[in-house]
């Protein structure tokens, strides 16, 4: 690239966040119903214009296929009625939740009768990079403007023209609100530099939320002088323990593995309590090759079955997002908690067990961001988690850990109400 093309694009997206940051100022102090009425009425745009978003990811997908893209990439950037009427949904879902903007989340009187409180507030300009999932435009759009923040929006190449037309709606709700359109940008370039000019917007951008596979993260994360919200990998494990009920144990460990086996909370590691036996594991494993997914183990898994193929040290370490699956034998809780600490990515695990106080030790000593019991780590989605929606998953330890919605994207500053007092020398 000449310098010249470099400049035009960081002019562009110097413009595009002083427009957004003047629009963050705004928003922080719009009223509830205002950020609603834009919502609802970019659900309504998006029926509207079904026709136009349909034409745009027709090309989108058309071009991707001459690319050469995979299946399984091709699905993600696919929109068909279901997927269009998902995302109208799922805006009238994100104006249904209570703003979160201005909630006390705590307050207290001194003694010198000061009364403080503490306030949640926006963030202020949040940038969101992702790849071929058009739908993210929507999801991210109205997550940020619900929670009073504005957004600069980077969607992947392959799903240029389909995220244009689906912007083109959110924008179309915002002026029919009478909210700032650069409340919700979108980078209008697919060139990769813009990205970089993102990475490096300190003061503009106040966090950025990359969602995309490991090449994405690593290089955001490497790069980024801007705080994030991001999690790396998904290997998460589900652990049997020798008191589970083994019905329910095989229905979660079928679930969590092969319902979806490329979304970050897919079962990547079965871990089954050695007290169990060889026939508890056989059962396991059995279930899983017969629904089509391959089986690497330790010594005990392959004795319980030939067709277990021999796991090696990287096997416990990968995400797989396939229908494949490492299976170790463990010594109880103790052992489970071991094998996680050394091998979690920090994303979510599971135990399955009728024991209540094993259920404790694993919830309070297993140190993810999200632990269950008795449940499959395919929950492991905002949406399930009654949050309207998410705009990621967050490994970090941070204020937002887990499931990333409308809560997560504020803060909070305090207010102290006073009645004339000084501070004494």
């Amino acid at each position: 690239m000449d310098a010249h093309m470099t400049n035009d694009i960081s002019a562009v997206m110097k413009a595009l966040g002083a427009a957004a940051k003047a629009a963050a100022h705004e928003l922080a102090t719009v009223s509830t119903d205002a950020k609603n009425q834009a919502l609802l009425a970019g659900a309504k745009a998006i029926r509207a214009r079904k026709s136009d978003i349909q034409a745009a990811n027709d090309l989108d997908v058309a071009a991707a296929k001459e690319k050469g893209l995979t299946p399984a990439l091709i699905d993600r950037l696919v929109l068909n009625d279901e997927r269009i009427e998902g995302m109208a949904a799922g805006l009238e879902a994100i104006a249904a939740l209570p703003d979160p903007v201005g909630r006390v989340l705590a307050d207290w009187d001194r003694p010198n009768g000061l009364h403080i409180r503490r306030v949640a507030v926006p963030l202020g300009v949040i940038g969101v990079i992702y790849e071929s999932r058009p739908n993210v435009t929507a999801d991210a759009g109205a997550l940020c403007l619900k929670s009073g923040n504005a957004s600069i929006l980077r969607g992947g190449s392959e799903s240029f023209r389909s995220s244009g037309a689906i912007h083109a709606c959110l924008v179309e709700g915002l002026k029919a609100a009478g909210l700032p359109e650069a409340a919700i940008s979108r980078v209008p370039t697919k060139d990769r530099a813009a990205v970089g000019e993102m990475l490096n917007m300190v003061g503009v951008i106040d966090v950025i939320v990359p969602r995309g596979g490991k090449s994405l993260i690593e290089r955001v994360t490497a790069d980024s002088k801007v705080p994030l919200f991001k999690h790396l990998e998904g290997i998460c494990h589900t652990y049997v323990d020798d008191a589970a009920d083994m019905e329910k144990a095989r229905a979660i460990v079928i679930n969590a593995k092969m319902r979806r086996t490329g979304i970050c909370g897919s079962m990547e590691t079965l871990l089954v309590d050695e007290r169990l036996g060889a026939d508890a594991l056989k059962t396991f494993v059995t279930d899983l090759i017969a629904a089509g997914c391959e089986v690497r183990g330790d010594g005990a898994a392959q004795a319980a079955d030939p067709r277990v193929v021999a796991a090696n040290d990287e096997d416990w370490d990968t995400e797989y997002l396939d229908a494949i699956v490492s299976v170790k034998t463990v010594a109880g809780v103790s052992g489970a908690m071991e094998h996680i600490q050394a091998h979690s990515s920090g994303h979510t695990e599971a135990i399955v067990t009728e024991d209540g106080q094993a259920a404790e030790t694993f919830l309070n000593g297993v140190d993810s961001a999200i632990v269950m019991h008795n449940a499959s780590t395919q929950f492991a989605d905002g949406g399930e988690f009654g949050m309207g929606a998410e705009i990621g998953i967050s490994t970090d330890k941070m204020h937002a850990r887990g499931p990333v919605g409308v809560e997560q994207l504020t803060s909070f500053k305090y207010q102290v109400i006073g009645t004339g007092q000084t501070r004494p020398a």
